[in-house]
């Protein structure tokens, strides 16, 4: 990649997410990415020589958007049920504008191990230490119900996930349309927290 001006790089970034977004990675093209953005194609190739490594930089500069906030969330100093209801939230409300993300994990962790490898290993990763610590804790106080921690942490990491991956499925059994369909992703803000908190607590 060829060092952006930064408007440029805003503009190619928004651009390619759009298009993303629709298309995911397989159908997207580099020419539509480019008519989105306002450029010649000539000028996109100049940046990024092939959709995969654009591709990769948006994943990273969304990806790097998204772990900052999530570990702040697990971190922070509310209460376990609070902060179930924070994480949802954030991951709900994050994915809704980067829809194109948790099915790219899965496609690089699939297609692209390498990179997806090589990325893991070097990127600041949210680090759940203090809110398994905190599940613990309101076990030996009684909150909540015995469970295992990182069980808790898998629920609700997949809860919030795989509506976005298995969205076409989810669709079908569900005979549910487009729209009323994102309005779904939408409560589930809610009601993911609400379900998780009420399995849990005594």
């Amino acid at each position: 990649m060829k060092k952006l001006e930064s408007n440029t790089e805003e503009i190619i970034f928004e651009s390619a997410m759009k298009v993303f977004h629709r298309k995911g990675l397989a159908a997207a093209r580099m020419q539509e990415i480019a008519d989105v953005a306002g450029i010649n194609k000539a000028m996109l190739h100049y940046y990024f020589r092939s959709k995969q490594l654009l591709f990769e930089a948006v994943f990273k500069r969304a990806f790097m958007q998204l772990a900052p906030q999530i570990h702040q969330v697990l971190n922070s100093d509310v209460s376990l049920f609070e902060k179930i209801e924070n994480f949802t939230n954030t991951y709900i409300s994050f994915v809704l504008e980067n829809r194109f993300l948790p099915t790219f994990i899965i496609q690089e962790l699939n297609n692209n191990p390498e990179f997806t490898t090589t990325f893991f290993s070097q990127a600041a990763l949210p680090k759940p230490t203090n809110f398994l610590k905190q599940i613990e804790e309101a076990i030996q106080n009684e909150t909540i119900r015995t469970i295992q921690p990182k069980q808790l942490l898998i629920d609700l990491f997949s809860l919030c996930i795989f509506p976005f991956v298995g969205t076409p499925l989810l669709q079908k059994l569900s005979n549910t349309e487009e729209e009323a369909y994102n309005q779904l992703l939408e409560e589930r803000k809610k009601h993911v927290a609400s379900f998780i908190i009420n399995a849990i607590k005594k």
